[in-house]
């Protein structure tokens, strides 16, 4: 591994992630991992890497990389804003495409727009030693990741030079964030702690994610949920995606970097492929819920499987920046009665 790339500005929160650590739930060790998994295996199939690859998470607003190494390959996938590359023609990239960049060149990412969060990946994956098998940052546990932290100003990361030769590729069509999407859910583990007008409010109710979340959870706003018997259970286990509801009757789903037991009843759990779609919504956005069924679920998932690799399979040739041709405007009958800007 060779450095590639130093940090000139980290922007909000840019951590290195990837798919996450499974397994040690029971020793207090979230999975972390990938707000959108869907955002982060999508920039590694630009670039021809692992699904895994450790990548750059981009919370809302990014950083100013500058390439250090002779030449280096970069994707980046989230939102609708793209990257710039500040370089002797300042080009602007747009998201959901490969590039080529050299030493010099400054890679920008500034506010994320149309998502929360964006994935820069580097060909070959970005090198820092997985711990307990991922290469995921839990900052909260000082674990994984670039020093088990978000990345700061100087920093420098490494990954495999490449050649700049051959195509870039892009996406067939944008990644949509699916904001009006209902996120869906399967009910319980404990349901019956809650009315039935509480689980009716629930289904209903329009939520906005609130200020307050972050990658451990999104509190929501809305409907308030009305236990049936308290607010406190015996402490239980916890996976992505469960919804707590606390004594303030307030839901929050818990996220990739999750306290692995709680002690609030969960009403209920988003659906593995949801918590991406979830994850894409910033402070301020909408939610709503449907229940489906755990067999539902289920084919939910090998739906979503089986469309992500048919994105990756229609990975095509990227299209050149379109360019304005002032020449051939001005011999263009761009106004009725104008026949050539010349004359």
């Amino acid at each position: 591994m060779s450095p590639i790339l130093r940090v000139k500005s980290p922007g909000l929160h840019t951590t290195v992630q990837d798919l996450g650590r499974d397994g040690f739930a029971d020793v207090g060790v979230p999975p972390s991992g990938a707000l959108d998994a869907v955002g982060l295996r999508l920039a590694n199939a630009l670039l021809g890497n692992r699904p895994d690859a450790a990548a750059l998470e981009v919370l809302v607003g990014g950083p100013e990389l500058e390439v250090i190494a002779e030449s280096a390959h970069v994707a980046f996938v989230g939102g609708t804003a793209g990257i710039s590359v500040q370089d002797a023609h300042h080009r602007s990239i747009a998201a959901g495409r490969s590039v080529h960049v050299k030493r010099g060149d400054v890679v920008k990412i500034g506010m994320i727009a149309g998502s929360s969060c964006g994935y820069l990946a580097l060909e070959g994956g970005i090198g820092v030693p997985r711990v307990l098998g991922s290469a995921s940052t839990y900052t909260r546990g000082t674990l994984g990741g670039f020093e088990g932290r978000a990345l700061r100003a100087g920093d420098v990361l490494h990954g495999a030079e490449t050649e700049p030769a051959g195509e870039e590729l892009e996406l067939a069509t944008p990644l949509e964030s699916e904001f009006d999407a209902p996120i869906r859910i399967v009910l319980g583990p404990q349901d019956d702690h809650f009315t039935q007008d509480a689980i009716a409010a629930f289904l209903a109710g329009v939520y906005i994610v609130s200020a307050q979340a972050d990658r451990m959870g999104f509190r929501l706003e809305g409907p308030v949920l009305a236990h049936t018997r308290g607010y406190n259970i015996v402490s239980d286990g916890i996976v992505s995606g469960s919804i707590q509801v606390p004594g303030s009757g307030q839901p929050i789903v818990l996220m990739r970097d999750y306290q692995t037991i709680g002690g609030y009843p969960k009403i209920a759990t988003v659906i593995s492929p949801d918590i991406s779609r979830l994850g894409r919504r910033s402070a301020g956005a909408k939610v709503r819920f449907a229940r489906v069924s755990r067999d539902e679920a289920e084919a939910v998932y090998r739906d979503e499987e089986a469309f992500i690799a048919e994105r990756i399979k229609a990975l095509r040739p990227a299209r050149d920046e379109a360019s304005l041709n002032i020449e051939a405007l001005y011999d263009e009958n761009l106004i009725g009665g104008i026949v050539s800007a010349r004359e």
